[in-house]
């Protein structure tokens, strides 16, 4: 069957097509099924069912057999995707063992099919997003060590400030996708767990064979047998949406950064080029971070979408009504908008463009004062730490007001020169001799990374 139409307009551009295949009608629906495959496989293993009624559930079980727009429009009678699903799969069964239809869904409620499901199709898109993480954990630290002794100016209130490097700013970035991956660790275990309640949460319609169904059915699924299931506290999905928010807010700096030193007036550092990209529709020298902008949109829709899932916990005793129904597209929504996100990271971080020499002259474009913290530390270990600073503050207003290099006006200046040799201020003015502990925040990043990798 064909899928409803969808925003296939932008979907290449938001979204990494194997996650849209996840989330897509088809997946859903096969997620569902797979509920119920299980389901009767499990329940003939305690022997509630007759094996023989498997064979043919399972053979109904696939979502090709199934209108997608048929059952859509069925959803707005029914309430939600599992009613007319199960009706249907029932009819399908049907058609070739009547006997076996009255098997189908056998203690289950809706929300039990469709929680499940849900966690099945979160499952695969949990491995998308790991796998993502870790390849592009790889390049960022590849490209952290290729520019750990590159200068840069810092920047602080968007101004320049002291001395930086390049590899110091990825390792930063590397650092936050590290973090992520371990919180994605951390969760997984309260995450991938089956939901099975019947009616009210009780499975009393399955009366002694209760646990046994629900302890063979998490383990057809491969999923954890919960505490007690969770209709209504929906903390677990709320966790992985946090996170996953936490990502696109990562990606999203990721991204503004690039843009930021893409812009003409610093021109230091570069998405990849390739023909058609990023150009403008009027304007042939336009070169526009257009993977920048996937990184900042998400990040800008998901926090929004992430409010959906928090506002909706507070759920109505053992079955919600309207937020329960809130969820259904949000975290989908959420994890599409993050593989598309990272999809552009990763184009981004693999094929940085470099301009260091621009780096340098955009370090001197305010004529040597980003070393003016340098030399006040120094002379400060001298003259006194008021007198320095003043000493200082005096020389870099002169600097500007004059237009000279502060080099020059330091060397002009007797109660400088008195203390620093030419030398000392040469080394001083230097950017490549004040970067601080630079190398040592890329080696510990880039350690982190390979200790979670390993």
């Amino acid at each position: 069957m064909n899928q409803r139409p969808g925003n296939q307009l932008f979907d290449a551009y938001f979204t990494a097509r194997d996650m849209r295949e996840v989330f897509c009608d088809q997946g859903r629906v096969q997620a569902m099924l797979d509920f119920e495959a299980a389901l009767a496989r499990a329940e003939a293993r305690v022997g509630l069912i007759p094996q023989t009624a498997v064979e043919s559930i399972e053979a109904a079980c696939r979502a090709e057999h199934y209108d997608f727009a048929a059952l859509g429009e069925a959803i707005a009678t029914a309430g939600n995707t599992a009613i007319p699903l199960v009706k249907a799969l029932g009819k399908q069964i049907a058609k070739n063992d009547a006997e076996a239809e009255r098997y189908v869904h056998l203690g289950a409620t809706s929300q039990d099919v469709m929680d499940t499901g849900l966690v099945l199709q979160l499952r695969r898109a949990l491995e998308l997003i790991e796998a993502d993480l870790a390849q592009l954990g790889e390049t960022l630290a590849t490209q952290a060590r290729r520019y750990v002794a590159t200068p840069m100016a810092g920047r602080t209130w968007l101004q320049h400030a002291t001395p930086v490097t390049l590899g110091m700013k990825i390792a930063g970035w590397l650092g936050a996708v590290t973090r992520s991956r371990q919180r994605l660790l951390e969760l997984k275990p309260r995450l991938l767990v089956l939901q099975f309640g019947g009616a009210s949460g009780t499975l009393a319609a399955l009366g002694e064979q209760a646990m046994p169904i629900a302890e063979a059915l998490a383990a057809e699924l491969q999923l954890t047998l919960p505490d007690q299931p969770w209709h209504t506290q929906r903390d677990r999905l709320v966790e992985f949406g946090a996170v996953l928010g936490l990502i696109a807010g990562s990606l999203g700096k990721l991204g503004r950064d690039i843009s930021l030193m893409m812009q003409t007036e610093a021109g230091e550092v570069f998405e990849p080029s390739a023909p058609g990209k990023g150009g403008s529709s009027t304007m042939p020298h336009k070169r526009n971070p257009v993977g920048a902008a996937v990184l900042i949109g998400a990040a800008t829709r998901v926090p929004g979408l992430l409010s959906t899932l928090f506002s909706a916990m507070p759920q109505e005793h053992e079955r919600s009504l309207g937020l329960w129904h809130a969820e259904w597209e949000t975290l989908p929504e959420i994890c599409c908008l993050v593989s598309g996100s990272l999809q552009q990271a990763l184009l981004v971080a693999d094929g940085l463009e470099v301009d260091a020499d621009r780096m340098t002259r955009n370090l001197d474009l305010t004529q040597g004062l980003v070393l003016a913290e340098a030399v006040s530390i120094v002379l400060a270990q001298r003259v006194g730490r008021d007198t320095a600073h003043h000493l200082l503050e005096q020389c870099c207003k002169r600097a500007v007001a004059e237009q000279r290099h502060l080099r020059a006006v330091l060397g002009d200046e007797p109660r400088v020169t008195a203390e620093l040799s030419d030398a000392e201020l040469d080394r001083l003015l230097d950017p490549a001799h004040y970067l601080g502990q630079a190398h040592t925040w890329v080696e510990r990043a880039v350690a982190e990374h390979f200790a979670l990798t390993s």
